[in-house]
């Protein structure tokens, strides 16, 4: 069961904001992400609620955290890139709880990526999956992310692979697994078409469901020598949810989004 503090303090709640689906393994994979960081900063108290499909839903657990007397809660997306759900419909979200709510301070952290950390977890993912350190020169590397319709989420994809190429990869290429071209499967294929000997895929995606599974065919179809697994709870992406937490409790971070 939560650990609860005592709401004396005038520590936030963290409230990791997920996005949901129907595929078990995503909701079992915030879980295991939301118990990574109960662990790592046991004085927070850390909740996740979800967008769609799962519950409790973020909706709820504002709800019942106003309703316990929680004061303060910073809402920290679980996304990579600033898309849709980061400008759209988790301000919505939070925005009708601070109006339901009006004694509860919401405000809404920044989305993780890019990030040093991030490339971090992906190159771990890499090395579990059979890579080693010294075979970044002769391996081309396909960031594959789920994909959006939206320009500055795909410019960022492109970017964290042009920055992650510099680190000593053979080459890195983007792709994504909808809404946006390449796809993974065409991305492996013209890094072999380019000569490269070594071709590994790593999902830019933290947690297993439709997409990532949709990436892992593209790699397995294209003859990928390598396929990483998702992002997971993997100790990067903690450290970087409590950086981005932190980064929300300076007074530069302003009041978020809180509704009026």
């Amino acid at each position: 069961m939560h650990r609860h503090r005592t709401h004396e303090t005038h520590e936030p709640v963290l409230l990791l904001v997920a996005h949901g689906s129907r595929d078990p393994r995503h909701a079992a994979t915030m879980h295991a992400l939301t118990r990574r960081l109960r662990s790592l900063r046991p004085g927070t108290r850390v909740e996740c609620g979800f967008l769609d499909f799962d519950t409790p839903s973020v909706s709820q657990v504002l709800d019942r955290l106003a309703l316990e007397g929680v004061r303060d809660v910073i809402a920290l997306p679980l996304l990579l890139t600033r898309a849709f759900h980061a400008k759209s419909d988790i301000p919505s979200v939070l925005s009708e709880a601070s109006v339901r709510h009006p004694a509860l301070r919401i405000r809404q952290a920044g989305v993780l990526g890019p990030s040093p950390l991030l490339t971090d977890a992906l190159e771990r993912r890499l090395y579990e999956a059979g890579l080693a350190p010294a075979d970044k020169r002769s391996t081309g590397v396909v960031l594959a992310s789920a994909g959006s319709s939206d320009p500055e989420a795909i410019a960022v994809i492109a970017h964290i692979a042009r920055e992650w190429r510099h680190t000593g990869w053979c080459a890195v290429r983007p792709a994504f697994a909808s809404a946006s071209l390449p796809r993974t499967e065409d991305a492996v294929r013209a890094l072999r078409a380019d000569g490269v000997r070594r071709v590994a895929v790593a999902p830019y995606v933290i947690a297993p469901g439709r997409l990532p599974d949709r990436i892992a065919a593209g790699a397995r179809e294209a003859g990928a020598d390598i396929l990483a697994g998702v992002l997971g709870p993997a100790p990067e992406l903690a450290r970087l949810l409590l950086e981005r937490f932190d980064e929300s409790l300076l007074p530069s971070a302003g009041a978020g989004v809180r509704a009026a």
